[in-house]
């Protein structure tokens, strides 16, 4: 069951929903259908073996592009810098 991240063109909401099937969503704030998917920032951590026998560890979650913010989640703030927009 895919949850998608948003944006409503017309009151220009972020917001996260579950899509099933052929549902078309609507934004939460106004009704509105006409809404803009955006691409979702993954996480994910990688650990390899550096020079001299190291481990090292990269994560791409708990980096933010809002300055000040400290979520691992951008949804939660009205900034949507992070984010991709498809279609």
């Amino acid at each position: 069951m895919p949850i998608y991240e948003y944006t409503c063109k017309a009151c220009g909401r972020n917001f996260e929903t579950l899509v099933l099937g052929s549902d078309t969503p609507t934004c939460p704030a106004c009704s509105s259908e006409d809404l803009a998917r955006m691409m979702s920032k993954c996480g994910f951590v990688s650990k390899s073996t550096g020079p001299g026998g190291q481990i090292q560890t990269t994560t791409s979650a708990g980096s933010s592009a809002c300055s000040g913010c400290t979520s691992t989640n951008c949804s939660s703030c009205s900034s949507n810098s992070s984010s991709l927009t498809i279609g």
